[in-house]
């Protein structure tokens, strides 16, 4: 099971307090250069990304807190971060080995489960890995913005991260070395890229206007899927069987044919969902920026909201547990745990 957080970079923006203004303070720090702060209240502040690594749930924020909990969300305990960035999206593709992605460039590496985590690429690592040589030589490679939005690793060593403007990054070995993918992708207009992730044996991306592509493994490329929806799409989910696509004012698209075809599905819901889980039985879980989730029981072709659920101010990052009766949802305000049934 595989739950994701995928944010607006609207959300992301009102809320990041991260935000380095010119100023005269002989003081300041790169927040690249400086481990984020050990606070209590970290499990307390926007938590944006989450999702298991065995029986861990661990979730990702602001300033580059990371959280882990081993009872089921009852009580949190913080990672040592090497960055003060804001982080976006969690992904473990083993109860080990997991990857965090966010602003500035950073992706980040854990290798024991998410207690640590090591810096595998930033803005400053990738402008000088894709620098032409005047940019070089003029510094301007430094100042390019790069914000990753997504993850997705098919093994401990290979995957990829998306971001603003139709930035994707490849490795193949650990983050020793990456891969521009970029021009790989049908996307011309350079759309934001919300999300990555596979669904069977398919990777898809989805991002604005209505942007899904799909990856042709033979031909090393993300080809574009026609949905008919021109909103932004900030999720893909689903499993083997159909593959659904969700976003701005409650919109979900279905197709049960690898994304040839789509159809709009009824989620009952008017705010927009930015965040999925899929529980063990195969119900596929969304949630949106107030708090509501809707779930689907079968096959993605009925959506119904869950009752009683306790409010979550700015709701992003949801991931159902193990128990099949739980999951926590992150938000403005840290994290919740709340019932399925």
């Amino acid at each position: 099971m595989k739950a994701q957080s995928l944010l607006a970079s609207m959300l992301i923006g009102a809320i990041s307090l991260q935000t380095i203004s010119a100023s005269a303070d002989n003081n300041f720090r790169d927040v690249l250069d400086i481990p984020a702060a050990i606070t209590e209240l970290a499990s307390k502040q926007l938590i944006t990304g989450l999702t298991l690594a065995g029986e861990r749930i661990v979730g990702v924020g602001r300033r580059g807190h990371i959280v882990y909990s081993d009872d089921g969300g009852g009580t949190w305990l913080q990672s040592k971060v090497p960055v003060s960035s804001d982080l976006n999206a969690v992904h473990f593709p083993s109860p080990k080995v997991g990857w965090a992605v966010g602003h500035d460039g950073v992706v980040l590496r854990t290798t024991d489960g998410g207690l640590s985590w090591e810096r595998k690429l930033d803005v400053r690592m990738a402008q000088k890995l894709f620098a032409t040589p005047e940019q070089a030589d003029s510094d301007q490679a430094s100042k390019t913005e790069l914000s990753f939005l997504g993850v997705w690793f098919e093994t401990q060593e290979r995957g990829f991260v998306v971001g603003a403007f139709n930035q994707i990054f490849r490795t193949t070995d650990g983050g020793n070395s990456w891969e521009l993918w970029s021009e790989r992708a049908e996307n011309p207009m350079g759309l934001h890229l919300y999300a990555v992730r596979a669904i069977g044996e398919d990777v898809y991306i989805c991002g604005e206007s209505g942007l899904v592509m799909k990856l042709d493994r033979q031909a090393g490329q993300f080809r574009l899927l026609d949905t008919g929806y021109g909103g932004t799409f900030f999720g893909v989910t689903g499993t083997p069987g159909y593959i659904l696509a969700y976003g701005l004012r409650g919109n979900i698209f279905r197709s049960i044919d690898g994304g040839k075809n789509w159809r709009k599905v009824e989620g009952n819901i008017s705010t927009s969902l930015v965040a999925d889980g899929v529980t063990q039985t195969g119900e596929v879980l969304l949630l949106s920026t107030d708090g509501q989730v809707i779930r689907s029981p079968v096959n993605g072709e009925h959506f119904r909201k869950i009752p009683g659920l306790s409010a979550v101010p700015v709701a992003a990052s949801i991931v159902p547990l193990n128990d099949d009766k739980s999951f926590v949802v992150g938000g403005g305000r840290g994290l919740s745990k709340q019932a399925l049934r």
